[in-house]
């Protein structure tokens, strides 16, 4: 669905509900592969409004994504429910009227408003960096092969703590005090 602010402008005294379904993961596989297996169709439910020569999307999302585990690239189902807000603008000066928290986006001339886009985008957007499959959650030994093996931020930090550096392990013994806690 694309909207220009021109569409929109006919729902300044009632907004827009839109309350429906899409289905966009073949272009969501094909746009974000490495982050997207597959997506679930997505359920829409929210307004647009028009005020002031500006346009305002307010909609909650609900979607089911399926994304690699970011340790074994093992296909994760993760549950999505979040909410968008976003405004757009074709006048540079419109921005004042906006906080600085608050999500604006300029318009060039004649330039559309893509639903498929802002969906797509902000689904995105929802995917954590460290997706684990329930085993990894559960504490499954991580991977390892010849001569190499994936240790926890936990390991390292131990490993690290452990080893001394041998150009100063010879100046341990010059406060063999400070060694005993005194």
């Amino acid at each position: 669905m694309k909207w220009s602010l021109e569409d929109l402008s006919r729902y300044h005294d009632e907004p827009l509900h839109l309350a429906t379904t899409f289905d966009l993961n073949a272009m969501m596989t094909k746009r974000f592969p490495e982050q997207i297996l597959a997506v679930a169709p997505i359920k829409v439910d929210g307004y647009w409004s028009f005020d002031k020569g500006d346009a305002t999307i307010g909609m909650h999302v609900d979607t089911t994504v399926t994304t690699p585990s970011s340790r074994s690239l093992e296909p994760v189902e993760l549950q999505l429910s979040f909410d968008i807000t976003e405004s757009y603008t074709n006048e540079h000066s419109h921005f004042d009227r906006y906080d600085d928290d608050e999500v604006v986006f300029y318009l060039e001339d004649d330039e559309l408003i893509d639903l498929d886009r802002i969906l797509s985008e902000n689904i995105v957007e929802q995917i954590p960096l460290k997706v684990l499959t329930a085993a990894e959650k559960a504490g499954e030994a991580l991977p390892k092969g010849k001569d190499w093996s994936v240790i926890t931020e936990d390991q390292l930090d131990q490993q690290q703590h452990q080893q001394v550096d041998p150009r100063f392990a010879k100046l341990k013994n010059l406060f063999p005090d400070q060694d005993n806690g005194k």
